[in-house]
C-alpha cells in the first residue's frame, strides 16, 4: 500500500503564549487517536507551534484503510433449513434483509451452535476522505476555556483563523477545516515576511518557512533562546533566572527569536531583589541575572520577535519600559521605612484573621505566646521566638507587600534588618511560612522554625475549635497542606514531641476562646494522623508500608518516621516476603486463640523445629531491645530478618493446635513471643508482596 508524507497546518491570529504549548500536545495526541481509531498506520507525528500557527507533519502515513469483511449474523444452521436442506423462513427472511442470494451465506460457530451469517467485502476508505473529518474533530476537542468566532465564520476556535495548508505529499486534499478551505499558501513572519509562501511539498515547510524567518519547532526556538540568554548573561558574568513556565511563555510569544541585554541603574539594587525580579519577570517577561551568589546584578534580557537593522533601539525602548516599575518598587521600599515594622501592630489589630478568632494582632499575640512554649522543644531563645511572633504578620501592612503579596515574609526580613534586629530574629520573618509546597525547603533557623511551627499549629486548632474542619475539596485554610508542613517541621528537624502535646500546647493559647477543648483536641491529632499517608506516599512510600507502622498509632511523628524508614528499609530484604506472610499466619492463629499467661516453658518443647526457633529468640532478644530502646528500628528488622529460617521450619515441621492441651499452649506463648519482637516497630503482616 502506498504511504505518504501529510502536512497539515492552522494560521491564526497570535494564539494565547500561556497555553500554546498544551494545544499543540492536545492537537498531537487527538490526532494520533484519529487515526489509530480509522485504523490508519503512519510512522510519526511531528507537531509544531509557533504564535501563529500550529501544524503537523504526519509520515509514512498510508493511502488509504485495509480492506475488511465485515459479518453479519443470521439464524442457526438448525433453523436456517428444512429437513430437506431447503432454506426456512427464517434463512429467507435474513437473505432479503441483506440483499444476497443462497449461495453468499456462510456459517460460523457461535460457542456450541453454528449459525449462518454473510461476510460482506467493505473497502478501506482513502486517506483524502478520513483526514479532514479526523483533524476536524482533533481541533473540536482542544482543551480551550473560551473559544472566539470571526465575523463572517460560524465555527469556532480560540483565536481567528486565517489560513489552513493541507498537503499530502505535493498535492492539496480537498477539505474544509474551520470553515476555510485547505490550500498551499502559508505565510511567514508578520513584518519580516508578509507574504504569501507556496508550498509544492509537505517535506518543505520547516525549510521555507525558516526562509521566512519562522522558527515552526516549539523545542527549536527554545534551544535557540536558552543558548542567546546564556551567552547573553556570560559576557557580564552573571547567570540568569529562567523560571520554566517564563521559558515557555516566550518561547510561544516569538516566530524568530532574537535575545538582547539591556541594564537598569545600579540604585535600584537596593531595593529588595526579590520585588525587582518579580516586577520583570510577571510584567516584563524579562530574565534577570544575578551572580554566583544569587545577588541580582543591574541587566535583564528581552527576547525580541524582529531582527532589528538596530537593536539598541529596542534595547533602550525597554529600559524606558522598564525605569517606572523599578522606581515604583523602590518608593514603595523607602515609604515603608518611615515606620517601624513593630509599630504596625495598630493596623493588625483592625485586619480581621477569622471572624470568631479575632485579628491578625490576636493571632499574633497567639502565636507569640505558643512559640515561647515550643523554644525549649525546638531549642530556639524564647526572647527571639517572641519578639519574631509579634513582627511576623506586621509586614502585611506594608506597601511593599500590598503591591507584591508574594513578598510576605521577605519584606519583613529586609525591614527588620535595616532596624537592627539579629539574625535568627529578621531571618525567621521569611522563614515562617516554609514550607510553602510539597517539597519546598525548611526554615534554617530555629526561629524560623518555632514560628512556622506556632502559626500552622493556632490555626490547625483555632479552625477545628469552631467546627470548621476541611470537608471534601473545601480547605479554605489549606489545613491539609499546612497539615503536612508540621509533620515535615518536627520529623526533619528531629524534635522529639508527640502530635498531642503540640495540640495542647497551641489550645492553651487559644484559652477560653474555644470552648471545647477535648473534642478540638481529639479532631485534630485525628487529623495530623491521618496526613501521614499523604506525606510519606509523596515521598514515593508504598501505602502497605505505611499502614504497617499506622498499625501500631505511634505517638510522635518522628517515632513513625523512623519506623516507615525501617520498615521501607526491611521490604527490600530478601527475608521480607516471607515473614509478612508468616506475621501473616501468626495474627491469624492469635487472633482466634487467647495467648496463654505466662513464658514458654522450656521442657514442654518436644519438636526440633520448636526448639530452634526458642533458642534462636532466646539468641537474638537480648541484641534487638536495645536497638528498640534507641528507637534504632532499622537495625532490629534488619537482625529480625534472621528468623526466616528458623520461622519457616517451625512451621513446616509443627503443629500448633496440638490436640495436647499443654502444647498448643506452649506454642501459642512461642509466637506470641515471635509477634511481640516484630510488632515493637510496626505491623509487618500488612507488607503485600
Amino acid at each position: 500500500m502506498s504511504k505518504h508524507t501529510v502536512l497539515f497546518e492552522l494560521g491564526c491570529e497570535e494564539l494565547p503564549p500561556k497555553s500554546l504549548k498544551k494545544l499543540r500536545d492536545a492537537l498531537h495526541a487527538e490526532t494520533i487517536k484519529g487515526l489509530k481509531d480509522a485504523g490508519l498506520a503512519f510512522d510519526s507525528i511531528e507537531a509544531y507551534a509557533a504564535p501563529r500557527r500550529l501544524a503537523l507533519k504526519i509520515v509514512n502515513v498510508e493511502g488509504a484503510q485495509a480492506d475488511t469483511q465485515k459479518r453479519f449474523d443470521g439464524p442457526a444452521v438448525q433453523a436456517a433449513y428444512d429437513a430437506e436442506g431447503k432454506p426456512t423462513r427464517a434463512l429467507e427472511g435474513f437473505m432479503r434483509g441483506q440483499g444476497i442470494t443462497a449461495d453468499q451465506v456462510s456459517t460460523f460457530k457461535a460457542g456450541k451452535v453454528e449459525k449462518v451469517c454473510y461476510l460482506k467485502d467493505v473497502k478501506g476508505q482513502s486517506l483524502d476522505a478520513l483526514l479532514p473529518q479526523i483533524l476536524q474533530a482533533a481541533l473540536d476537542n482542544l482543551p480551550i476555556a473560551k473559544r472566539m468566532r470571526s465575523a463572517a465564520s460560524r465555527t469556532e476556535f480560540v483565536r481567528p483563523v486565517k489560513w489552513v495548508v493541507l498537503l499530502k505529499d505535493n498535492d492539496v486534499i480537498d477539505a474544509t477545516i474551520q470553515d476555510h478551505k485547505a490550500g498551499t499558501v502559508t505565510y511567514g513572519h508578520r513584518f519580516h515576511a508578509p507574504e504569501a509562501i507556496t508550498l509544492t511539498h509537505a517535506d518543505e515547510y520547516l525549510a521555507k518557512l525558516k526562509a521566512a524567518h519562522v522558527v515552526a519547532s516549539f523545542e527549536e526556538r527554545q534551544a535557540i533562546i536558552d543558548q542567546q540568554v546564556k551567552a547573553l548573561a556570560d559576557e557580564v558574568n552573571a547567570i540568569a533566572i529562567v523560571p520554566a513556565d517564563l521559558r515557555d511563555e516566550v518561547t510561544a510569544l516569538v516566530e524568530w527569536p532574537v535575545a538582547l541585554r539591556a541594564s537598569f541603574e545600579e540604585r535600584f539594587l537596593a531595593v529588595p531583589q526579590e520585588a525587582l525580579i518579580t516586577t520583570m519577570q510577571d510584567n516584563q517577561k524579562y530574565f534577570c541575572l544575578v551572580n554566583s551568589e544569587n545577588k541580582l546584578q543591574p541587566y535583564f534580557i528581552t527576547v525580541s520577535n524582529i531582527e532589528s537593522k538596530d537593536p539598541t533601539q529596542i534595547i533602550e525602548g525597554n529600559e524606558k519600559v522598564v525605569r517606572p516599575r523599578l522606581s515604583d518598587a523602590e518608593f514603595f521600599f523607602l515609604q515603608d521605612q518611615k515606620q517601624p515594622l513593630a509599630s504596625r501592630k495598630e493596623k493588625l489589630a483592625n485586619m480581621v484573621f477569622q471572624a470568631q478568632l479575632g485579628t491578625l494582632w490576636d493571632k499574633s499575640t497567639r502565636i507569640a505566646k505558643l512559640a515561647v512554649a515550643l523554644a525549649p522543644i525546638t531549642g530556639a531563645a524564647p526572647s527571639d521566638a517572641e519578639k519574631a511572633a509579634l513582627l511576623a504578620k506586621c509586614d502585611l501592612t506594608s506597601e511593599l507587600v500590598g503591591e507584591f503579596p508574594e513578598l510576605q515574609g521577605i519584606a519583613g526580613t529586609y525591614y527588620a534588618r535595616i532596624e537592627g534586629e539579629n539574625d535568627e530574629v529578621a531571618e525567621s520573618l521569611g522563614e515562617q511560612y516554609l514550607p510553602k509546597f510539597a517539597g519546598d525547603v525548611l526554615p534554617k533557623t530555629k526561629t524560623g522554625t518555632t514560628i512556622a511551627l506556632a502559626d500552622r499549629l493556632d490555626t490547625l486548632t483555632g479552625i477545628f475549635g469552631i467546627g470548621q474542619a476541611p470537608t471534601g475539596s473545601k480547605d479554605p485554610f489549606a489545613l491539609r497542606r499546612s497539615a503536612i508542613g508540621i509533620l515535615r517541621l518536627v520529623t526533619e528537624n528531629e524534635l522529639d514531641v508527640s502530635i498531642e502535646d503540640l495540640i495542647k500546647l497551641a489550645l492553651a493559647a487559644h484559652g477560653d476562646v474555644l470552648k471545647d477543648h477535648d473534642k478540638t483536641l481529639n479532631d485534630a491529632v485525628a487529623f495530623l494522623e491521618g496526613r501521614y499517608r499523604a506525606k510519606y506516599e509523596d515521598q514515593g512510600v508504598a501505602v502497605d508500608v505505611i499502614q504497617a507502622v499506622q498499625a501500631l498509632s505511634p505517638k510522635s511523628p518522628l517515632d513513625f518516621d523512623k519506623r516507615v524508614n525501617a520498615v521501607n528499609h526491611f521490604r527490600a530484604l530478601p527475608e521480607a516476603a516471607a515473614l509478612a506472610a508468616a506475621n501473616k499466619r501468626v495474627a491469624n492463629i492469635l487472633a482466634k486463640e487467647a495467648t496463654p499467661e505466662g513464658a514458654v516453658v522450656e521442657a514442654n518443647l518436644v519438636e526440633d523445629a520448636e526448639k530452634a526457633l526458642f533458642a534462636e529468640l532466646a539468641k537474638i532478644t537480648p541484641v534487638v531491645e536495645p536497638l528498640f530502646a534507641a528507637k534504632d528500628y532499622t537495625a532490629a528488622l534488619s537482625a529480625l530478618a534472621a528468623l526466616r529460617a528458623p520461622v519457616d521450619a517451625f512451621f513446616d515441621g509443627v503443629m500448633v493446635m496440638a490436640d495436647d492441651a499443654n502444647l498448643k499452649a506452649n506454642r501459642l506463648r512461642l509466637l506470641a513471643q515471635l509477634r511481640d519482637l516484630f510488632t515493637k516497630v510496626a505491623d509487618i503482616s500488612v507488607l503485600q508482596h
